[in-house]
């Protein structure tokens, strides 16, 4: 990074450019924001009627103990807000696929449950979300450059840590049970 240039922040007037190597590599971030959520979202609306959001919302309360998370958790693991989050999960409510309880340990917070139908869905659309997660992310990458997406995920602040094996929301090269079925995140 060029450090000659006059920024706000050191006192100067004027913005900081972007230099050439800079701008391709915002133009790659920006353009992964853009087209790979309707690249991933596509194929769960054709082949499940569902969106990527909801999708992720079902998959992560299919791998929570119990089948349950608090809404804020849930919130946070599917990068949505709390209001964004409540209005897709009504709607999945009324689809019969998850209802909301207040938590018996603690009445402040809401929980969010999947039901055996809104498992029955992720179950279904999991392959479909795996084989585009495959064809339009992963199967093009390497090891050191899915290595790499994961460090500057972090860097970024858009991942707080790496997945643990020991988390219940990450199971490494399992398959799950036949109880529980495939992990479908």
């Amino acid at each position: 990074m060029t450090t000659d240039r006059a920024t706000p922040e050191a006192g100067g007037d004027e913005p900081t450019w972007l230099d050439g190597e800079e701008k391709a590599a915002w133009t790659s971030v920006i353009s992964l924001i853009m087209l790979l959520p309707g690249r991933l979202e596509a194929p769960l609306q054709q082949a499940h009627g569902i969106t990527l959001f909801e999708y992720l919302t079902l998959s992560h309360l299919s791998e929570a103990p119990g089948r349950r998370l608090r809404m804020s958790e849930l919130a946070f693991l599917t990068n949505g807000s709390l209001s964004r989050l409540s209005n897709v999960v009504k709607r999945l409510e009324g689809r019969g696929w998850m209802h909301r309880s207040p938590d018996p340990d603690d009445g402040r917070y809401t929980l969010a449950a999947l039901t055996d139908a809104g498992f029955d869905v992720v179950h279904a659309a999991a392959p479909t979300h795996l084989r585009a997660v495959r064809d339009v992310v992963l199967d093009r990458l390497g090891a050191q450059d899915r290595a790499a997406l994961g460090r500057i995920g972090v860097a970024l602040g858009v991942q707080d840590f790496p997945p643990r094996t020991g988390s219940p929301h990450f199971r490494s090269g399992t398959r799950g049970t036949e109880e529980d079925g495939p992990p479908v995140r």
